[in-house]
């Protein structure tokens, strides 16, 4: 694994950057395999990054035709709701691309069971990646946020999940929200060619310290379970964000 941390002056700058880094992806993994793969997340960081995705010039740049979407982790609520992370990449972003929509395949969050809906979407990657038995999909792309507790997908903080060593795909009960979530497992995120954090804000500055540079404590900070297995990962964090981090561990932007 390579890890590059990415300190950006402030979250526009950083959504350009972000929006550079889909584009190469893009072209290397279609260059590769004639498609690309990617993991979209929910919240408002990634939500900069995608109406820059669909906006000019990038919605001209990138073959759309190629990207075949999935999502991270999803809430247990229909497509339509105000919460559904769905919801929020297809107003931002895919209903603004010429995207393929058989090949957008979002977590059905609307199962009353949302372990029934983790099976359904396990039973997706299988179909679509088809890997060798034993192994795990391997995306060319993941996105994820991070929240100021140190989640990311739905890996929250003391769930069984984080530490998920057979599942793709997982229903956990999240207690401070009094919900199940439905997330990609540490399984699937860590055989990624390509992950990518986005960070903004003061208010994730000090769980992001110690994420990076702290102890290794997953149950309590369950960003620091994403170490791909032979992947880059890569951080683009604002200067808020970053400003607990030691200057020495960044590529300044």
């Amino acid at each position: 694994m390579t890890c590059t941390i990415r300190k950006i002056s402030d979250p526009q700058q950083l959504f350009s950057i972000a929006a550079q880094e889909f584009f190469k992806r893009t072209e290397e993994a279609v260059k590769r395999t004639g498609h690309m793969t990617v993991a979209l997340a929910g919240g408002s960081t990634p939500k900069g990054l995608y109406g820059l995705l669909a906006s000019e010039p990038y919605r001209s740049m990138i073959d759309w035709s190629k990207v075949h979407v999935y999502w991270g982790d999803e809430r247990h609520v229909p497509p339509d709701h105000q919460d559904s992370n769905y919801r929020m990449a297809h107003e931002s972003l895919l209903s603004h691309v010429p995207a393929i929509p058989s090949q957008i395949h979002r977590m059905q969050g609307e199962f009353p069971n949302a372990s029934d809906a983790a099976d359904a979407y396990e039973d997706v990657l299988r179909k679509e990646f088809t890997p060798s038995p034993g192994e795990a999909p391997v995306f060319d792309l993941i996105l994820l946020g991070m929240g100021p507790d140190g989640h990311t997908a739905s890996l929250f903080p003391e769930t069984e999940v984080v530490h998920e060593s057979a599942r793709w795909v997982a229903a956990p009960w999240v207690e401070k929200f009094q919900t199940h979530r439905v997330t990609l497992t540490p399984v699937v995120l860590n055989q990624a060619r390509h992950v990518m954090f986005l960070v903004s804000g003061k208010d994730k500055a000090n769980a992001l310290q110690v994420v990076i540079e702290g102890p290794s404590q997953p149950d309590q900070y369950p960003s620091q379970v994403i170490n791909p297995l032979s992947g880059e990962l890569l951080w683009l964090v604002d200067e808020q964000a970053g400003s607990l981090l030691r200057k020495t561990t960044f590529q300044t932007q």
